[in-house]
């Protein structure tokens, strides 16, 4: 959540209009917050790629691992 507040804030002060938060990618960084308190390696590129396209859970966790 820190890294889309930052984006908003850098966003605001360069065109002085301050974007909302996409309650959808929010809720996704709590998901991958929790996937990586659980100890689970998330390949977070990948991660939000999928998030990007709207295609949350269309894989199982297990997607978003990274190999090891």
């Amino acid at each position: 959540m820190k890294k889309f507040k930052e984006k908003r804030n850098r966003i605001e002060k360069e065109t002085g209009i301050r974007p909302q938060i996409d309650d959808t990618k929010m809720f996704m960084q709590k998901i991958l917050s929790v996937w990586i308190e659980e100890g689970k390696e998330i390949d977070e590129e990948k991660f939000w790629q999928e998030v990007d396209y709207n295609r949350q859970f269309s894989h199982p966790i297990d997607y978003y691992e990274k190999s090891r």
